[in-house]
């Protein structure tokens, strides 16, 4: 029973980070995993698995805050899927690890600059008032999804600064990070579990916790003041890249 307990409270955790940043949470569940004696690939494919759960609590939550930016996020899934499945193909042809490290050091750049940049509170800016160029928005999501096909990382981590670098104040861009998640891990979960890399006993275990904490998640972010909660993801955001070129480098990181 203790096991069950602290496997949902695992599952409460990462959800919770996962709806605060709007980065999905296959970040922290691929290493829990694989540190909880699961074969990499099927980490991964089981991550894509529950990242689907914790994204969809995630934009069910945040639609009742009003904070999703709908057409945003469609334009940003559409294209993040054709990315993601070009971005695997390229895995034959280009070194992964070279590229993690190069990435890496780009995110640190922005994360550098998000930390800095002055962000709009969401009750000082109506989602309605705000504009972005949609023409640019499918773009982003398309490099979001090459980047989460090639280097297995997950499109929040792109997603977010992007939407915030076109206008987006930092809680409607995660909210709306969060509902596009939602298209893009369910077409990784298929055709993971279409390769039999989903591990369906861990989603068991873990689905639960998941979902609840990306409630919890979604609902602090709610009460945490904008240029606070850009701050943490900004710092979130350094160490996810720090932990890219260390695993690029050749370093044994979970």
């Amino acid at each position: 029973m203790l096991k069950y307990l602290s496997y949902f409270a695992l599952g409460v955790f990462i959800g919770i980070l996962a709806a605060l940043f709007g980065l999905g949470g296959g970040f922290l569940v691929v290493p829990t995993l694989n540190l909880l004696g699961v074969e990499i690939h099927h980490a991964v494919g089981t991550s894509s698995a529950a990242v689907v759960f914790t994204s969809l609590s995630s934009a069910v939550a945040y639609s009742r805050q009003r904070r999703i930016h709908y057409k945003a996020g469609l334009l940003l899934a559409s294209m993040a899927v054709v990315g993601a499945y070009i971005g695997a193909w390229l895995t034959s042809f280009i070194s992964a690890a070279q590229l993690k490290v190069i990435f890496g050091l780009a995110l640190i750049i922005v994360a550098v600059r998000i930390y800095r940049k002055k962000t709009a509170e969401s009750s000082e800016v109506r989602l309605e008032d705000v504009e972005i160029s949609y023409r640019l928005v499918p773009l982003g999501g398309f490099f979001a999804g090459i980047a989460s096909g090639l280097l297995g990382v997950g499109g929040g981590i792109i997603n977010v600064p992007f939407l915030t670098y076109l206008g987006l104040p930092i809680h409607y861009a995660v909210a709306t990070s969060s509902f596009a998640i939602v298209f893009t891990a369910t077409s990784g979960a298929i055709k993971h579990y279409a390769m039999g890399n989903v591990e369906t006993q861990w989603l068991i275990l873990l689905v639960p916790g998941l979902i609840v904490g990306a409630q919890l998640g979604a609902g602090i972010a709610k009460r945490t003041r904008a240029s606070s909660l850009k701050k943490a993801f900004a710092v979130v955001m350094f160490f996810l890249a720090l932990r890219m070129i260390l695993k690029g480098l050749g370093f044994a990181v979970p």
